[in-house]
């Protein structure tokens, strides 16, 4: 995701008391009834003794391939597991198809289901179409983490003329009376046509919210079109067209 994103989610954990240490390199990890002890070096190559109650060992997700007998059949996989596909999803072997987390793509349950529909669609003849830039993707903390379409660094990479126009929660009437004041709305567009090409999110409810960045995405909406738009009063939507206005020569009202 966005890397401003990451800080802000790093902002409010910071006040729950969550400590970060980044850059160490952890072990050894040992665990009995009572407890967990882990060892790690610090980029200085010291070493660190954490004790906790328990230990989260998060290394990723593959996908669920093995044992399915597909070396009887013509599907191939990849060196990772995953199953190669054709445009239409349709694997080496023409009557099976394959979605969601067994192919490649983000491993989302909404990205699965558009999957679903898709290739049942092709099997009835007709014509469908997956934009994948514009799967959001959602982190279920609190405060919540929702996106979609490019980051900054992707556009900055790309070479893409964009500007930025974010609006804090701070400054949003609902997020105040909640006080859920942490976190931002981001929303990037494109220089010179203005049109939408990310929205990032850390804020309450974000996991809610993104779904109107994406049907104004799916539209090629203009962040000057967002801004125009009614969004009721008092509520945390508001922060997505402050961003839109923010991003359109800085024209937030709320801030």
């Amino acid at each position: 995701m966005d890397k401003s994103c990451g800080k802000e989610l790093m902002r409010s954990m910071k006040k729950l008391g969550v400590k970060f240490m980044l850059s160490h390199k952890v072990k050894e990890v040992k665990a009995t009834k009572t407890g967990v002890t882990i060892k790690a070096d610090d980029k200085k190559g010291a070493e660190q003794v954490i004790k906790g109650d328990y230990c989260l060992v998060s290394v990723g997700r593959k996908p669920y391939t093995d044992k399915l007998g597909l070396e009887n059949t013509s599907v191939k996989v990849d060196s990772r597991g995953k199953i190669e596909v054709n445009e239409k999803l349709q694997t080496g072997a023409a009557n099976i198809y394959a979605i969601g987390d067994v192919i490649k793509g983000a491993m989302l349950a909404h990205k699965a289901e558009e999957e679903g529909t898709f290739v049942a669609e092709v099997m009835a003849g007709q014509h469908p179409h997956i934009d994948y830039n514009l799967i959001p993707g959602v982190v279920y903390t609190w405060p919540e983490v929702a996106a979609v379409g490019l980051t900054e660094e992707q556009l900055k990479e790309a070479g893409t003329p964009y500007k930025s126009g974010v609006f804090p929660f701070k400054a949003s009437g609902r997020a105040r009376a909640s006080m859920d004041t942490d976190g931002m709305v981001k929303v990037l567009a494109h220089a010179e046509t203005d049109e939408i090409l990310g929205v990032h999110m850390v804020g309450p409810r974000a996991a809610d919210m993104i779904a109107e960045a994406v049907v104004a995405m799916e539209f090629r909406a203009s962040a000057e079109d967002i801004g125009r738009m009614s969004h009721a009063h008092p509520t945390f939507t508001e922060a997505m067209k402050e961003a839109a206005l923010a991003a359109t020569g800085d024209r937030a009202l709320h801030i």
